[in-house]
């Protein structure tokens, strides 16, 4: 009696026909492993005049300030994970008002989606990805220790459009 073949899985790398650059390939079955960037959703939150930063529990970065911000979960919209992300890291209730911003990342290969938001209600606190949460007036705002450029950016962006009231998305200040 012989025993059943054993699966391998995508283990083989080369350009499927079709294709134009190099995948993880099954050899049994032919089943291609597409690796594409990962989605990262998240919010700017006002309440009146100041913002909204989570101090980071978790690496990488941890200890840094940053939006309230992760990656999407599959099933849900864009605005969806940006609340989700708000209520997980800050336990924050938040209204969203429109699309900031959309940041591509090529060298660690993410699109980043940051949203306009407001806070329904000034109530928050420390999520388990959060060692802190607190609302930043702008000249507050911890600048030499934000977590990722992207941070920055999209502070940098909010203001500019309520500023300007151009609520038009932004993109990379170098692409």
């Amino acid at each position: 009696m012989s025993s059943p073949p054993t699966a391998r899985g995508p283990t083989v790398i080369l350009v499927p026909d079709g294709d134009n650059r190099e995948r993880q390939v099954c050899p049994d079955c032919g089943f291609i492993n597409y690796e594409n960037p990962k989605v990262v959703v998240g919010s700017v939150v006002a309440w009146e005049d100041r913002i909204l930063l989570c101090r980071r529990a978790i690496n990488p970065r941890q200890g840094f300030w940053t939006l309230p911000a992760g990656y999407m979960e599959l099933n849900e919209s864009a605005a969806q994970a940006a609340a989700r992300e708000a209520w997980e890291e800050a336990q924050a209730t938040i209204t969203i008002d429109g699309l900031l911003a959309v940041y591509s990342i090529p060298r660690i290969s993410q699109v980043q989606l940051i949203y306009r938001a407001h806070l329904t209600s000034p109530v928050f606190a420390a999520g388990p990805e959060s060692l802190e949460v607190a609302l930043f007036r702008w000249h507050d705002i911890p600048w030499g220790a934000l977590a990722f450029p992207s941070v920055k950016w999209a502070l940098d962006h909010h203001r500019e459009a309520a500023a300007t009231q151009d609520f038009a998305a932004r993109g990379n200040p170098i692409d």
